[in-house]
């Protein structure tokens, strides 16, 4: 069993009273600041008991749009399974580039743990999924030590890391294979600065230590786009002894995010087997 309570007691910044106002994203929700900016916010659920393993979730919306109201979904469908739910916020493209997204993601996480006692969660029982954007920055903070250190936290603070059809695993190739949206797109998130596209592509920082296990999702009809990046990533992690399972699943690249908790959404389904092989029922 890991023993993190010394360096989530230097991660706390804030007093957790001073922060947790009702929120109208769920009727279970409650909304807590992990930083000062008025996007560093959390959609926090609370489990029925305590102690309960923590999921979180970062939303897609690439690098400049997107809210942490997206996943109330989510945040019913993990409460029903006795998990404690988190969904984050982070600081949007212009105002913040993807390397001071990871670092919200990894404060807010920081954040999390260091009051689970307050909050009724397992802070050596953590999973962060992310969608499309979200599954980027969940990849980076999961592969690259910087954003989890920064925080005094060590790599093995997260469990297991679930992408849900994203990219951006290998920036600057994938820059190179796209068409103009996408260029226009990565350009606006990524720039054109090689060295910056090399540092903030999860792929390239595959090499160990990274987070334990990784569950892998992207659409099959994406074939050349997350498909090649999620099986190049998994190709990566493996390589690297890191645990990585990658499935290819029906749908768009909306619906495995919109249709998550639904009966029969395979993408819910393959989360759910991992999260009780991590943590049992």
């Amino acid at each position: 069993m890991r023993r993190l309570v010394p360096l989530l007691a230097a991660a706390a910044a804030f007093p957790l009273a001073a922060q947790t106002v009702p929120t109208p994203a769920s009727a279970d929700a409650v909304e807590l600041a992990y930083a000062s900016h008025p996007r560093q916010r959390i959609d926090f659920t609370r489990a029925a008991r305590p102690g309960a393993p923590l999921v979180v979730f970062l939303h897609g919306g690439g690098w400049s749009r997107g809210d942490k109201s997206m996943a109330t979904h989510m945040a019913a469908h993990f409460h029903r399974r006795g998990y404690a739910f988190a969904a984050v916020n982070y600081r949007l493209v212009p105002d913040a580039d993807p390397v001071a997204q990871a670092g919200d993601a990894a404060a807010a996480i920081a954040h999390l743990a260091a009051n689970a006692d307050r909050l009724g969660l397992d802070p050596e029982r953590i999973i962060v999924i992310g969608h499309s954007a979200g599954a980027h920055l969940a990849a980076l903070i999961g592969t690259d030590p910087a954003y989890l250190r920064h925080q005094r936290l060590p790599m093995t603070a997260i469990d297991g890391v679930v992408l849900l059809d994203g990219a951006g695993y290998d920036v600057p190739a994938q820059m190179r294979r796209g068409g103009p949206f996408l260029r226009r797109l990565y350009g606006n998130a990524f720039g054109d600065d090689p060295g910056f596209q090399r540092r903030v592509s999860p792929t390239l920082h595959a090499g160990a230590p990274n987070a334990a296990r990784f569950l892998i999702l992207h659409i099959a009809s994406r074939p050349d786009d997350s498909g090649a990046q999620s099986r190049q990533l998994a190709e990566a992690l493996r390589a690297a002894g890191t645990a990585a399972e990658l499935v290819e699943v029906d749908g768009s690249h909306a619906d495995i995010f919109r249709r998550f908790g639904q009966q029969g959404h395979v993408a819910t389904e393959r989360t759910d087997a991992f999260a009780r092989q991590l943590f049992g029922r």
